[in-house]
């Protein structure tokens, strides 16, 4: 099994906690390795491949938000403790930038979450320009983008993760409308893997 970046960071301190537990405290020991074992399941990275043609899903969870901005549509996911927390990209282009904003850190299924922190990948795709953001959420407090400017990504391509947490959009590139989209507000979405729209009839 692959893991996100940073499992380490989180898991040994816990597991290192449970050895000395042992010793001393044999009831808190089961209490850090449990908390050991949360961390490693929670930066768990499974391979996924598209299920068809279209745009796939940026995020693991479930479909919280689907409105138009413009003449381009959002489709925010929510993912929730038991999700997979790694982001994947949408659709194939290249990276014209990597901007992060700082925020608040709002519960990510909440309408406050559209001020939180967050990383804004804009990509220049061939049906026009679309955008993935990462958003954090209560309990997120780093985000971690793999990618950068000028790089050229592939549909399903691992783009970043957030530390327990939260919430991940796409902006659909202006070619596709309401006709196109595959999903609704509460489908559960798996990252690269589910299709949320596609201009193919």
């Amino acid at each position: 099994m692959r893991f996100a970046p940073g499992v380490r960071r989180f898991a040994l301190p816990a597991f290192g906690a449970a050895a000395v537990f042992a010793v001393v405290a044999p009831p808190l020991a089961v209490v850090a390795l449990a908390v050991g074992g949360f961390v490693v399941w929670f930066f768990r990275d499974p391979t996924r491949r598209p299920s068809g043609p279209g745009v796939v899903s940026p995020a693991d969870g479930e479909v919280s938000v689907v409105r138009e901005e413009g003449d381009q549509l959002r489709i925010g996911v929510y993912m929730s403790a038991t999700d997979v927390h790694v982001n994947r990209a949408p659709l194939p282009g290249r990276i014209e930038r990597v901007t992060h904003r700082p925020g608040a850190h709002k519960p990510a299924f909440s309408k406050a979450s559209e001020r939180n922190e967050r990383v804004d990948i804009d990509i220049a795709t061939d049906d026009g320009p679309a955008e993935v953001s990462l958003i954090a959420g209560a309990f997120a407090r780093r985000i971690h983008p793999y990618v950068a400017a000028d790089a050229e990504l592939s549909r399903a391509q691992r783009i970043g993760h957030i530390d327990f947490g939260s919430r991940a959009d796409v902006l659909l590139p202006p070619a596709y409308d309401r006709e196109d989209l595959l999903v609704a507000e509460g489908d559960t979405l798996r990252a690269g893997e589910s299709i949320v729209a596609s201009t193919e009839r």
